[in-house]
């Protein structure tokens, strides 16, 4: 079985996955999280743990596996117009990684350094458990650089066995989960971190396909993830969260079991089912715009939204002498400051966000620059006239990818553009105009910026 062709037109049903699956989990810490504080610091637990019946939600709110997923097709079709353009598959790797890598140990090196810095003028104690709170929803980058770091691996998997792959990776996972808990072999489990996840990527490359099948297929995606949660979950062997929950016997999540990749399937048929009417919203003004404004935030967000979360109880802290050592109870008050409990700490999220968006510009210049110029350097003096009395490159970038975000080192634009542009000809930049627009494209494609015409 062979990946049917990427679609011509950009599918703004991707953005929309992708993006909403960072902002939920953004909204789910905000609103969720309850901190327990100790002797050596804050502990983090959450109302599953004393609301009856919560766990359903985490069914639909548990969006990773989705997130991966969307994750594999963006990441095959970007490789493919890589390709085209000449540019090296571990060339495209190590660009892809530095994407991420930038800004995650910006913001760990950052916390690293302000929470020794707090702990030392506050007399803080617990401060190292506060920091590893901040930075701990990082740990889906870490999964992320993984599988970018295997994609040649996936590929070549791909090509050889197409769909079986699928099959081998999910038997393998259960395989690890009959060895972790039949055998006692707690460790083994951590092997599914590359299994499970490696086989929500891998799914992705089969996305275009799920896309073009007859509708009942989806529903068929649907009930056979539906009724492998069930089972799963119903025999007793697995909690029915698909998050950790303090006092149960482990979590679905850390290290990931086999009922991942039912969630997957889940979640896969749940998405193909809401497609058709949502990608008819999307195409009305509002809607799109709102689409683009996510897009352009999302991953940024997700980087520092623990960070506005810290800043924000902290000065709850400092200002109102809150007691932290108090319990809360999750009581019908408490659910009452569910949206308190988000609009505080994007307040104190928004100058974090508009700092890095500075900083994205910045980057983004400096990158379309050096871009614009090893390509005219590669093409030569015939074509470096028109190179150079075409739009700048930051200038074309923005604008074609609707947001300066597009290019940035933040969101990855930096990277693609330079990804993509490593492999270009001296045919392709003599046509004026021609190489910023493949840059730009290229950049808005693999950030999953919209474009705007």
């Amino acid at each position: 079985m062979t990946v049917a062709a990427a679609p011509a037109r950009r599918d703004t049903y991707v953005d929309f996955l992708r993006a909403l699956s960072l902002v939920v989990v953004v909204l789910w810490h905000w609103a969720f999280t309850i901190l327990d504080w100790r002797d050596d610091g804050p502990h983090a637990t959450s109302p599953l743990g004393f609301t009856r019946g919560l766990w359903l939600a985490t069914w639909l709110l548990q969006v990773m596996p989705l997130f991966f997923f969307i994750g594999g097709f963006v990441h095959l079709r970007t490789w493919e117009r890589a390709r085209s353009r000449g540019v090296n598959i571990w060339a495209f790797v190590g660009r892809r990684m530095g994407q991420l890598l930038i800004p995650a140990g910006i913001v760990l090196l950052l916390w690293i350094g302000l929470g020794s810095l707090i702990g030392a003028y506050f007399n803080l104690t617990g401060v190292g458990r506060a920091v590893k709170l901040v930075v701990s929803p990082l740990w889906f980058l870490g999964v992320y650089l993984m599988l970018i770091a295997l994609l040649p691996l996936s590929l070549w998997l791909h090509r050889k066995a197409g769909v079986l792959a699928l099959v081998w990776l999910a038997g393998a996972a259960m395989v690890v989960d009959v060895l972790r808990f039949g055998s006692d072999l707690e460790d083994i489990g951590w092997l599914n971190m590359v299994l499970v996840w490696g086989l929500a990527h891998q799914a992705g490359f089969f996305y275009q396909n799920v896309v073009d099948s007859p509708r009942r297929n989806d529903w068929a995606l649907l009930w056979a993830g539906l009724f492998g949660l069930t089972g799963l979950v119903g025999s007793g062997l697995y909690p029915g969260s698909m998050v950790g929950v303090p006092g149960e016997r482990f979590s679905n999540m850390a290290p990931p079991t086999f009922v991942i990749v039912a969630l997957l399937v889940f979640q896969i048929g749940f998405a193909e089912l809401l497609r058709p009417r949502m990608q008819v919203l999307l195409e009305r003004p509002r809607w799109k715009r709102a689409n683009e404004l996510i897009n352009e935030f999302s991953l940024p967000l997700y980087l520092v939204h623990t960070t506005g979360m810290a800043i924000f109880l902290f000065l709850t802290w400092l200002w109102l002498r809150y007691d932290m050592d108090k319990p809360a109870d999750v009581d019908l008050g408490w659910w009452l400051t569910r949206p308190l409990a988000i609009i505080g700490p994007l307040i104190c999220t928004i100058p974090v966000l508009l700092l890095f968006r500075n900083l994205q510009r910045r980057g983004s210049a400096a990158t379309a620059a050096r871009n614009a110029a090893e390509a005219a350097a590669a093409s030569g003096p015939a074509s470096a006239p028109s190179t150079a009395s075409s739009a700048t490159p930051a200038t074309a970038l923005s604008s074609a990818a609707g947001t300066p975000a597009a290019g940035s080192v933040l969101a990855g634009g930096g990277g693609a553009a330079s990804a993509d542009g490593a492999g270009a000809t001296g045919a392709e930049t003599a046509v004026p105009g021609q190489r910023d627009r493949e840059v730009a494209d290229a950049a808005a494609e693999e950030i999953g910026s919209p474009r705007r015409p």
